[in-house]
Parts: C-alpha cells; sequence; structure tokens
C-alpha cells in the first residue's frame, strides 16, 4: 500500500472518528465513555481495508450475514461466530504483513476474536 493511500485512510479515519464522538456526546453521552468506546483511528483504517479485502473477494454480503447469524442467537450461531471470527483473523493477518504501520491496530482489533 502507499504512503499517500494510508494517510488518505487515515484522514478518513480521523473525520470518522470525530463526528462520531461528537454526535454520541451531543446524545448526552459521558464524554470519557464515549472516547473509550470509540475505535482508534488506524483501527477504522483497518476495518475499511477489511471490507475493502471482503468486497474484492465477493464475500462482503455472505460476511455481514454470517455476523449477524452469530448475533441472532440461533442454533447455529457458534459455528457462525467462529467461522466469521476465522475469516476475519486471516484478513486481519494478511493487513498486518502488508501494512505494518497497522500492526498494533490489527493485534487489537484481533483481540476480540475466538480464534482456534
Amino acid at each position: 500500500m502507499s504512503t499517500e493511500r494510508l494517510i488518505k485512510l487515515r484522514a478518513d479515519a480521523h473525520l470518522e472518528r470525530i463526528t462520531t464522538l461528537e454526535s454520541r456526546v451531543r446524545a448526552g453521552e459521558d464524554p470519557a465513555t464515549a472516547y473509550a468506546e470509540t475505535p482508534e483511528i488506524d483501527d477504522l483504517v483497518v476495518l475499511t481495508l477489511r471490507d475493502e479485502m471482503l468486497e474484492e473477494r465477493d464475500q462482503l454480503a455472505e460476511f455481514g450475514l454470517a455476523r449477524l447469524a452469530a448475533r441472532a442467537g440461533g442454533p447455529d450461531a457458534a459455528e457462525h461466530q467462529r467461522n466469521t471470527d476465522r475469516v476475519e483473523f486471516a484478513l486481519l493477518r494478511e493487513i498486518a504483513a502488508e501494512v505494518p504501520e497497522l500492526t498494533v491496530a490489527v493485534w487489537r482489533l484481533s483481540d476480540r476474536l475466538q480464534v482456534d
């Protein structure tokens, strides 16, 4: 990935983050809570790259539906959760390998995944 592209993605993520923070605080949420719960700039960049990779592989809709099925709590929810976590972990590892500057964000996001 080019340096220019990373700069652009970070600028977009910065705007998204401050907009989200402002919206949450204006809605009456405690600023400290909003700040702590809003993803970091590089986390947002990693999520954008993850979604782009899924889209390029024609898996974005399938991934999204599987995540929804995992949250729905049906009989296959645990299986959907495991499968989407494995797919996401593999994508995050690719991002870390391709863009070392994002490695810390990748591992921060990976922490929430349950991978065998």
